[in-house]
């Protein structure tokens, strides 16, 4: 494809240290701005979003309020409320950082826009996001609190948006950058990666699948490779790609040539 759309997510326990309360890894996020900086100038025809985890903002205070499976008292509003001013505060490091490195991007806050009912996505105004990738501007959503008519209120993780997005945007390539290398058999060994999830061999893996080991609430990596698996089930040609951000150019290579890690192909 000539204007390839790729779906970014920088992860949580990536761009901030998930056991140690509002922590951002300033270095390793301003170093993974450059490489997404570069690839943009490497290859300009490529159309990207970005999104990025909460991390340790986000997940401590809804972990102690409960906020993902629903909001419905003052206290629980107030944990709602300091749920979303956590995560908006990581967000707001996440823009300057690329901005800081000469990205065009911004931010579309998904608590602004989008409405669920038992956390499925019912409304979602896309359009100026499609305005915005049409003047040349990189969008950046990240994992929000969300209003919700049966629960009141709840999270939606990134992958949870992308979810919804990228049966709208259609995208050819979504890229989950974390800390571990892919998903692994033996979690939290760690010697024998996955190179490979599809519909066929997933039950048979599915075992190995863990949560975290850290704080989150929207349920880690299991979460992230079921709710993948149905988008390239659905959208053809549509290529998953879940890695480590640690090293060095990871990101870089993964925008601009075949991404490593775990791949979940059709």
């Amino acid at each position: 494809m000539d204007n390839p759309l790729i779906f970014i997510k920088l992860g949580g326990s990536l761009i901030t240290d998930k056991d140690q309360s509002q922590t951002v890894r300033y270095d390793v996020l301003l170093r993974i701005a450059a490489e997404i900086k570069r690839a943009h100038e490497s290859k300009p025809a490529i159309r990207l979003l970005i999104g990025h985890g909460s991390g340790s903002f986000g997940h401590m205070p809804a972990r102690k309020y409960g906020t993902r499976k629903g909001v419905d008292n003052p206290l629980q509003w107030q944990g709602f409320i300091e749920v979303w001013s956590a995560a908006r505060k990581l967000n707001q490091i996440v823009i300057d950082t690329l901005i800081s490195v000469g990205l065009p991007v911004l931010a579309f806050p998904p608590s602004a826009g989008v409405r669920t009912d038992n956390k499925k996505i019912i409304s979602w105004d896309l359009d100026p996001m499609l305005a915005a990738m049409s003047a040349g501007i990189i969008p950046v959503i990240s994992g929000d609190v969300i209003f919700d008519r049966s629960l009141g209120g709840t999270i939606l993780s990134t992958e949870e948006l992308f979810h919804y997005m990228a049966r709208i945007f259609l995208p050819d390539r979504i890229i989950l950058a974390g800390i571990e290398e892919g998903v692994w058999a033996d979690y939290p060994v760690c010697t024998e990666l996955i190179h490979e999830i599809n519909p066929e061999n997933y039950q048979s893996m599915k075992h190995s699948l863990s949560g975290s080991t850290s704080v989150d609430v929207t349920g880690g990596m299991a979460l992230k490779v079921s709710t993948m698996l149905k988008l390239v089930k659905d959208i053809p040609g549509l290529k998953i790609s879940i890695l480590s951000g640690n090293p060095v150019d990871n990101i870089y290579q993964s925008l601009t040539d075949s991404p490593g890690g775990t791949l979940i192909s059709r």
